[in-house]
């Protein structure tokens, strides 16, 4: 897989995560597309692609002092389960690193906290629900 970034909202790797984006958060999960369709200029955005195509995606926002926020992250159906995104995250990872990034935190469906635990992530606070669905909170210091 070959993993790209961008922070060009005009960019044909933008509009391809906007796709992907919108078919999982939008269709498969039914959350509201004014919700799932904020806040979008300014974050890193990481699409990986095999053979030109868009499989997973995520987007980084700086928070605050030394602190990446991880959002958005999507795999097509038809690709979960075969490690992408945790290849995705770790490139996310090695640039916060090169950056002089020390935390990664995420909102995580509690779906997926598992996947979250094996790259290192801890839960941090109390369940909240976004967009409908069960989330917690999870940092890495890096």
């Amino acid at each position: 897989m070959k993993i790209q970034t961008t922070k060009d909202i005009r960019s044909t790797l933008y509009q391809q995560i906007l796709d992907l984006r919108k078919e999982v958060f939008i269709k498969e999960q039914h959350v509201p597309a004014n919700l799932e369709l904020k806040d979008e200029q300014g974050p890193i955005y990481y699409g990986g692609l095999i053979n030109n195509n868009l499989i997973c995606c995520a987007r980084v926002k700086e928070e605050h002092d030394k602190t990446w926020h991880i959002q958005r992250v999507a795999t097509k159906a038809t690709f979960r389960g075969q490690g992408l995104n945790s290849q995705l995250i770790k490139r996310i990872e090695n640039d916060a690193q090169a950056k002089g990034i020390s935390t990664l935190i995420l909102g995580a469906q509690d779906q997926a906290q598992g996947f979250y635990l094996k790259l290192g992530f801890k839960v941090v606070g109390d369940a909240f629900i976004d967009a409908g669905i069960s989330h917690h909170m999870m940092q890495k210091k890096i």
